[in-house]
């Protein structure tokens, strides 16, 4: 079996806000979900707010597999429990265009990369947040935020 190169995409980094600031940035998670969605982001973020009304993630949810981080490092996305809030707006904002493209490649791609994104959402709930080990690493708070704002079953008074 022949060794693939995996082709890394590096995402141009932007000055939405500071690392620090998670105020401006949860509102960037909001506006990106105020701005057109696709149709996949809809239904996944659905699935996620209504498991978590109904269940509350009481059951541990499993880690993502080899074979997902690797798809994860070949877009240079580090994993959620790693990731700053700032990271994660960018990422939204990639997974959204890419989502759109006219490549196939690259949109069966970004919607397995927001699945695995939720996934690793779901751990990080179930797991009560014991997987974050150092507050700046807070990104799932901008996934749980973006979901939140783009599913018709969220409700913010549950």
């Amino acid at each position: 079996m022949a060794d693939k190169k995996i082709e890394t995409v590096n995402p141009v980094q932007s000055a939405f806000s500071r690392d620090e600031d998670s105020f401006t940035a949860l509102s960037t998670s909001a506006l990106l979900a105020k701005s057109s969605v696709p149709y996949s982001h809809r239904r996944i973020a659905d699935n996620y707010v209504i498991i978590k009304r109904i269940y509350r993630f009481q059951a541990v949810q499993s880690r993502i597999t080899n074979a997902e981080r690797q798809l994860l490092r070949k877009y240079d996305f580090n994993t959620l429990e790693f990731s700053t809030i700032k990271q994660v707006n960018e990422e939204l904002s990639y997974l959204k265009k890419w989502s759109t493209s006219s490549n196939e490649l690259l949109r069966k791609d970004a919607d397995a990369l927001l699945q695995i994104r939720c996934k690793e959402l779901k751990y990080i709930v179930a797991s009560r947040y014991a997987s974050i080990t150092n507050e700046i690493y807070n990104g799932y708070k901008a996934l749980e935020r973006y979901f939140e704002e783009i599913s018709k079953f969220y409700s913010p008074i549950s």
